[in-house]
């Protein structure tokens, strides 16, 4: 599966975009008065291959969720079921994303990627556990903000410690990289015209910096971030997990699949997964936050064309690739 959807990631198709240039050219407004919005939009005739592109609607948010050994190095002050109580919340409705997903219109699907504490009961009740299964019901995948659904997909229960050995193997990480596959195509089959991206996973900024300085090439000390505020000897302590990770596995940027596993997640690699999906299909896909990026820059690096179906949602006040990174133009 991994293979060919690499395959199917093809280049924006240059006439289309031409013909999206021409047209703001012929707009009775000043040249570039929209900003960002104008590139934008002729990047998205490049993906759909015509001019003007469809409006990229209805929305579909894909919350991947997984746990991290490296927690044990003491990274962040939360703890490891953190992750396991915001499912429950997510799948009740209650957490900021539900409540934008409402006034956008967007569903919410939950993928349980690798949590390593058990769900709340609420969460556990009448969901599909076959990640390519299709939506059915009041929990239908693209059409509306209906109940969120969970995605029931354990690769496995958290990854490894990645401070002593290898996050994942190199089969888990492609496992968790096709179910973010499955779940794209899922939701474009089911009618999305644009997928957002969501995470969630105590300690998981710490693999995210982790894989932006193995791909980007940047210090540890320039690529990892305070994530939810941690104090400076946990910050401290933080950058040095990084940086050893990184001198102990030497991670080879051309090999992303290797990347993912020696220090990544399961939820980065399964987003990884879903832009390459999303891609593939033609389809555009909103990043929000650093796991994001970072997942975004292992897609590019399987299929640097995967770039063109990428949209940046905001600039986190994480560190994220830097301007010279391949991913710039839509990840900053």
């Amino acid at each position: 599966m991994l293979e060919s959807t690499i395959r199917a990631v093809r280049p924006l198709d240059e006439p289309a975009m031409a013909a999206a240039r021409e047209l703001q050219g012929r707009l009775t407004k000043p040249a570039g008065s929209l900003g960002a919005l104008e590139e934008l939009s002729v990047r998205l005739a490049g993906l759909a291959g015509v001019c003007p592109p469809p409006l990229p609607e209805p929305a579909a948010v894909a919350i991947f969720a997984g746990d991290h050994g490296v927690h044990a190095q003491g990274v962040t002050p939360w703890p490891q079921e953190v992750t396991a109580q915001m499912i429950g919340n997510f799948l009740a409705g209650g957490a900021v994303v539900n409540a934008f997903a409402r006034q956008a219109g967007a569903s919410v699907t939950v993928v349980d990627v690798g949590v390593a504490t058990p769900l709340p009961p609420a969460a556990q009740a009448d969901q599909p556990a076959d990640p390519a299964a299709p939506p059915t019901g009041a929990h239908a995948g693209a059409g509306g903000p209906a109940t969120p659904r969970l995605v029931t997909a354990n690769v496995r229960p958290g990854t490894r410690d990645l401070a002593v050995t290898p996050a994942l193997t190199r089969d888990e990480a492609r496992a968790a990289v096709e179910t973010g596959i499955r779940v794209a195509g899922e939701l474009i089959d089911a009618g999305a015209g644009i997928l957002l991206t969501g995470d969630m996973g105590i300690a998981n900024t710490t693999p995210a910096a982790a894989l932006v300085a193995a791909f980007a090439g940047v210090d540890p000390a320039a690529a990892t971030g305070r994530g939810t505020g941690v104090d400076d000897p946990t910050y401290a302590r933080k950058v040095d997990v990084v940086r050893a990770a990184l001198v102990r596995h030497a991670p080879d940027p051309a090999d992303p699949l290797g990347v993912l596993a020696a220090v990544g997640g399961l939820e980065h690699a399964a987003l990884a997964g879903l832009i390459l999906g999303a891609a593939a299909r033609r389809v555009p896909v909103l990043l929000d936050g650093v796991i994001a990026v970072s997942a975004a820059l292992a897609a590019a690096a399987f299929a640097p064309d995967a770039v063109g179906a990428m949209v940046a949602g905001h600039r986190s006040a994480e560190p994220g690739p830097p301007p010279r990174c391949g991913t710039s133009a839509s990840t900053r």
